[in-house]
């Protein structure tokens, strides 16, 4: 179906390298690393793991091939409703950067009643195919979307829920769709994500220090994409501090299951560094804070996660500025992967998300 294959760095290593390359922490990797091996020696006495026999990765259902606007084969999934009322609207999840659609595990198992799930792999992601390098831009992403909406989706009510880049994405088809929402999409769910300023990340280094790192940061990811072997080399000299630095950058609490670390860390790694390398700039030029209004036409969820260390929670307080009407979600122990380490709490918010959209849809509600 593709031609990508997943970068065979394992699933520690590689995730690491992505999740610290992302936001230029290669300048600063001597602070990180020797953090990261105090963290690994203080967490040297094993903890029971709960998920240990959780099914991750093996969720799935027949794959369904839809074609964007220049060609490219993007893979899709659906689940269909159980005990879901006749009325409800389908559910769209739009992952983050550098996650496969497997990303929504804890949404896809426990949120069929709520209505039609329907789950995809972004653009050189996962299963889907990749298209021309000038093509990787969040605004071809949101074309991406918009392919799928008419494929999978071409009549009813629409509920749209994306998380980190998937956010993004979704501003971007409110952006170039604007029409579209309060008609098709009657709601919607930004999950640590953010409208833009992206350089002011820390990853918990100094300020002073990310603001020297940052400029540079496309030269290194570029030198580094080219250069895959010598990071896989790299990376599994050293594996538990990969699974370390996985932790740390993923999460926010230093006793999640390490299965879902390992699962996390697969996620991560099935995007080869080349792809990652080529959609790394879009964050920098990233800013639809204006496009922000539209979802005013709809009910909203922002969910911040407080120890987010790639999409900071006041960004997503910015954004409820904007959106006074959106619930407003702010979880004080989880980091990035918000929908995999607070999935209780997210799945809720989702469904009080979809209650909202229910009672909207009310006459005279609107």
């Amino acid at each position: 179906m593709t031609d990508l294959e997943p970068f065979a760095g394992g699933e520690d290593g590689s995730s690491a390298m992505r999740w610290a390359v992302s936001a230029g922490l290669m300048a600063g990797g001597a602070v990180a690393t020797a953090g990261a091996r105090r963290y690994a020696r203080a967490r040297s006495v094993a903890r029971p793991d709960p998920l240990r026999k959780e099914p991750f990765g093996t969720l799935h259902t027949e794959p369904i091939i839809v074609t964007a606007d220049d060609g490219v084969e993007l893979i899709a999934e659906v689940e269909e409703p159980i005990g879901a009322p006749a009325d409800a609207p389908t559910i769209v999840f739009i992952p983050g950067f550098c996650l496969p659609m497997d990303c929504w595990h804890f949404q896809r198992r426990d949120l069929r009643d709520l209505g039609r799930l329907v789950f995809y792999d972004q653009r050189a992601h996962g299963r889907s195919g990749r298209g021309a390098r000038q093509n990787a831009t969040i605004e071809q992403l949101a074309e991406d979307l918009r392919a799928v909406l008419e494929r999978i989706v071409p009549t009813g009510p629409v509920v749209l829920v994306g998380h980190s880049l998937g956010g993004m994405v979704v501003m971007a088809y409110a952006e170039a769709h604007s029409k579209a929402f309060g008609d098709r999409i009657v709601g919607v769910a930004l999950l640590t994500t953010s409208p833009g300023r992206l350089a002011e990340m820390t990853l918990g280094l100094p300020a002073a220090l990310m603001q020297r790192v940052w400029p540079v940061a496309p030269t290194v990811v570029n030198r580094v994409a080219t250069h895959p072997l010598a990071v896989r080399r790299g990376m599994k000299a050293d594996r538990g501090i990969g699974l370390m630095i996985t932790r740390r950058l993923s999460f926010g609490r230093a006793d999640v299951p390490t299965s879902l670390v390992k699962f996390a860390g697969r996620l991560l790694s099935s995007t080869p560094l080349d792809v990652f390398a080529e959609f790394f700039g879009e964050f920098d030029r990233h800013d639809k804070e204006h496009a922000l209004p539209v979802l005013q036409t709809v009910p909203t969820l922002i969910v911040a996660a407080e120890r987010d260390m790639l999409t900071p929670a006041d960004h997503s307080r910015a954004m409820a500025r904007v959106l006074p009407e959106a619930e407003l979600l702010v979880l004080p122990k989880s980091g990035h992967l918000v929908q995999l380490e607070d999935a209780d709490a997210v799945n809720a918010a989702l469904r009080r998300l979809v209650d909202r959209v229910h009672l909207a849809a009310e006459p005279g509600k609107r």
